[in-house]
Order: C-alpha cells, then sequence, then structure tokens
C-alpha cells in the first residue's frame, strides 16, 4: 500500500529539514540518554524508531501495552538490529507505583519525550473516561515533568494534537490544557511540543479501521464532509525528534501548510485506498444495505457508506495555530514554529486541579461539570454537543 498516494503526496514532509540538521540531530543522539513513555503507539513507535537508528546510548522504551512493545522490538530488530546502547522496554502504566519505583531506581535520562494519551474524540462519551483522559493527558504529564526535573532531565518533550487550537471537544481541550501545565512548568525545565495532523493508519484511527473491515469482509465507513490533513507515521516521528531536540523551550512545532499538506476527505481517501487494493467502491443508502452486501458476487466491488457527520466533537476543519500565537515560519523548510512567551495562569491551573481532585474523592462528578470545569480553563471554548456519539454508528 502506498500510503502518500492515498493521502496526495509524492514524497515525505520534512526531508529538506531532517537532511539540513541530520548531523545535530545524529550527534546529540548518540551522545544522549532518552525514556520514551507511550513509545509503543503509533506516534511512539516513530518516535522510538527515529531515536533507536541514530544510536543513542540509552533508550527505554515504557507502554502500557504488552503486545504493542513486543511488536516494536521486533520491528525494530527486523529493520535496524543492534546498538551498543541500552536499548530496553517496559510494560508498565505511567499512574502507577511500579512506574514511580521504576523511575526513582532509574538512571537520569537527557530527554523525556511524552506520547502517551488518550486521543480519540469518542472517549469524551461518558464521565467516566472521559475523566481517565484528563487523567492521562493532563496530570500523567504533570507527574512525569516533575519527575524529570526531579531527576535533571534537560529536556522534557509531549505532543499535542492540532485539536488543541481553537478547541470544539474536549479531547483538543485537554491538549490545550495540559499546554497550559507545560507552561507553567517551562520555569523549571526546558519543555518543547507538537501540534500535528492525522498520522494515517495510526493504531485506532479511521484509516486503520479500512485495513480491519478489509480483513473481515465489512463495509467501509467514513464521513464524506470532514476534510483532515494526514501525515505518516515517519514524518509523525521525524516531527516530535526535531522538537525535543531542536526546539527551544516553551515552542511548538507544527506542519507548514503548503501544495504538499493539503486537506483531504476521509471519503476520498477510503476510494483511492480501495482502487489500491483492486476495488471499485459500491455505493450504499444505509448501513443495513452495506451489511447485506453480497461479496461472493461482487467481487471487483466493495460497500461502502459516505454520510455526513452529526456526531459530538467533529470540527469541519483543523488548524495549527491561532490569530494570536507568534509564528516563526523562517527556520525550518516545512516546519513552523510556535514561539511562546512565559505567560502563567496558575489560578485557572490551581482552580483545574483543585476541582478535579475533590471530584476524584467523591467518585461523583458528571460530564455536564467537567465541560463548565473546561470552559472556566479556556475562554470561548467550542465545545459542540450534538448527543450523538461514534459509538453509536458503523
Amino acid at each position: 500500500m502506498n500510503i502518500l498516494e492515498l493521502i496526495g503526496r509524492k514524497e515525505t514532509l520534512f526531508d529538506k529539514d531532517v537532511f539540513q540538521y541530520e548531523n545535530e540531530l545524529s550527534f546529540l543522539v548518540s551522545k544522549s540518554k532518552f525514556l520514551v513513555l507511550g513509545g509503543a503507539g503509533s506516534i511512539g513507535q516513530a518516535v522510538t524508531q527515529e531515536i533507536f537508528k541514530r544510536k543513542p546510548k540509552t533508550l527505554h522504551v515504557v507502554d502500557i501495552s504488552e503486545n504493542n512493545l513486543v511488536e516494536l522490538v521486533r520491528d525494530i530488530r527486523s529493520s535496524f538490529g543492534y546498538i551498543d546502547g541500552d536499548f530496553q522496554t517496559f510494560a508498565l502504566d505511567i499512574g502507577s507505583i511500579e512506574y514511580d519505583a521504576f523511575i526513582e531506581n532509574s538512571c537520569s535520562y537527557d530527554y523525556v519525550l511524552n506520547l502517551s494519551a488518550l486521543k480519540h474524540v469518542r472517549s469524551e462519551k461518558d464521565p467516566y473516561t472521559l475523566m481517565r483522559m484528563i487523567e492521562v493527558n493532563v496530570f500523567n504529564t504533570e507527574k512525569t515533568i516533575r519527575q524529570s526535573i526531579v531527576k535533571g532531565a534537560k529536556k522534557y518533550f509531549c505532543v499535542s494534537t492540532d485539536k488543541a487550537a481553537n478547541p470544539v471537544n474536549m479531547m483538543g481541550a485537554s491538549k490545550r490544557i495540559m499546554e497550559m501545565y507545560l507552561m507553567k512548568y517551562s520555569r523549571d525545565i526546558s519543555i518543547s511540543t507538537a501540534r500535528f495532523a492525522n498520522v494515517a493508519f495510526s493504531d485506532g484511527s479511521l484509516l486503520h479501521g479500512f485495513n480491519q473491515r478489509i480483513q473481515k469482509k465489512q463495509p467501509i465507513v467514513a464521513p464524506s464532509d470532514i476534510k483532515r490533513y494526514f501525515v505518516i507515521p515517519q514524518e509523525a516521528g521525524e516531527l516530535c525528534l526535531m522538537s525535543c531536540l531542536l526546539g527551544e523551550n516553551r515552542d511548538i512545532f507544527f506542519p507548514k501548510l503548503s501544495e504538499s499538506l493539503h486537506l483531504i476527505t476521509f471519503a476520498n481517501i477510503a476510494v483511492k485506498y480501495l482502487e489500491q487494493l483492486g476495488y471499485k467502491p459500491f455505493l450504499c443508502k444505509s448501513e443495513e444495505e452495506a451489511r447485506s452486501f453480497n461479496y461472493d458476487k461482487n467481487s471487483y466491488r466493495w460497500p461502502c457508506l459516505f454520510v455526513d457527520s452529526d456526531t459530538t466533537g467533529e470540527k469541519d476543519f483543523e488548524e495549527f495555530f491561532t490569530e494570536k500565537e507568534q509564528l516563526d515560519l523562517e527556520t525550518f523548510v516545512n516546519l513552523g514554529v510556535i514561539k511562546n512567551e512565559l505567560i502563567l495562569e496558575e489560578d485557572k491551573i490551581n482552580h483545574f486541579s483543585k476541582t478535579i481532585s475533590e471530584m476524584r474523592k467523591t467518585k461523583k462528578w458528571t460530564k455536564i461539570e467537567l465541560v463548565e470545569l473546561f470552559n472556566d480553563m479556556i475562554s470561548n471554548f467550542g465545545h459542540k454537543e450534538t448527543n450523538k456519539y461514534l459509538d453509536a454508528k458503523m
């Protein structure tokens, strides 16, 4: 499968920037110790591979998914082989006592990269999953920053999202609040981050779901009206690594919008995807029609259901920065940088921390309460509630 072709491109985005800074990147990696958190997710694996192939002194990878860590190691051994440095993986929950013990007894890392996140808009469908999203995206970040400061790390990198710019859903808003916490701790440790587009065929993504549907002989379903920017896993890894190693304190890296990076609908990608596999889309009018499709009699066609989106938290378009943010568009060829001055909102942060802590102690909270709290944190938070969620659709 040619992923670049599917998303309308012929070459990777950051080739020129990586080439220009390769000597510096390789030198920094080769003399440094790295801890990658959430390193077995799609972005985490890509970042881990970018670090590994530049031969670090230490590369420790933590993830809650034991199976994904196994696949990560197999992939690295098959692609890059071995290095003289210390490469190990640890199947640990960042929020656990076991993780805390690991940190206390581990070496001092030069760079800590946090790629762990609950990334799905559908995670806001119920108050309990939503609270876990807040715990993972905000408070696990705060915890690991504090640990990095105590251990003397040079740099802390944390991945954000394009959905944090003028957020309309709770996932994007949780990452925007996370950025506020990053700002607070940037007084004590150098911090950089990155906002970027959907990672094509990442675990759990709609495009990854296309593969699953084909394997299981099930219909392809996609919104016809939602447009997104897409990057491939390699580009996600390169973007995160360059932000971590080359970014200054409080920098947010993002892909520049250009002819190379353009909006494309999920439905258009679905059609191209099927064509690469030798199928033509058979357009269905309902879920029932799509489910009843006879694959044996239509061997060269595949059932597709393309409908307008009406679920909570969907944004018609994505953006990497807001009008108020100061941009550097000159340093890199295809990377933009948001340059942030130190802006502290400690009253808001303290209010958020205290309120969430009280909710968790009582074990009682509602989504309405959490939305109101998010509105307190983010001015003009444009949360779009339709009372319809992706889990209620095919």
